[in-house]
């Protein structure tokens, strides 16, 4: 029983650290959605308990519960890695870009100068 209360506080601190987060912008809606999603199902798969636990996983196939939670917390953390991924590959491609308009732009003012200066001098 003690384990089991410490669980669901365990799960209201996450919730509550993942409201925190979004509240005090140090978190991005777009990411807090799916830290709130965990947060539930983690509240979820708590307050099924042991028996909850062992019947769900029974009924998906496994016989140990906690190799549930394992498959999960991988397919978790795979998607978790595959997004970051594919947002890394974003804003690379999206540095690349403003570093190849800064280089234009200050061709540019280059040019702008050089020929203020051509201007300038006498002939």
């Amino acid at each position: 029983m003690t384990a089991y209360i410490i669980g669901i506080i365990g799960s209201l601190i996450v919730l509550g650290l993942i409201v925190e987060l979004l509240r005090r912008r140090q978190l991005t809606e777009k990411y807090a959605v799916l830290w709130l999603v965990i947060g539930v199902i983690i509240l979820a798969l708590t307050c099924l308990g042991q028996t909850g636990l062992t019947v769900l996983s029974r009924a998906v196939g496994f016989t140990v519960p906690s190799n549930l939670l394992f498959f999960l917390a991988i397919l978790f953390l795979l998607g978790v890695t595959l997004h970051l991924s594919w947002e890394l590959s974003r804003v690379e491609d999206e540095t690349r870009k403003l570093a190849e308009d800064l280089a234009i732009l200050r061709l540019e003012v280059e040019d702008l100068r050089e020929q203020k200066q051509r201007e300038r001098q006498p002939e």
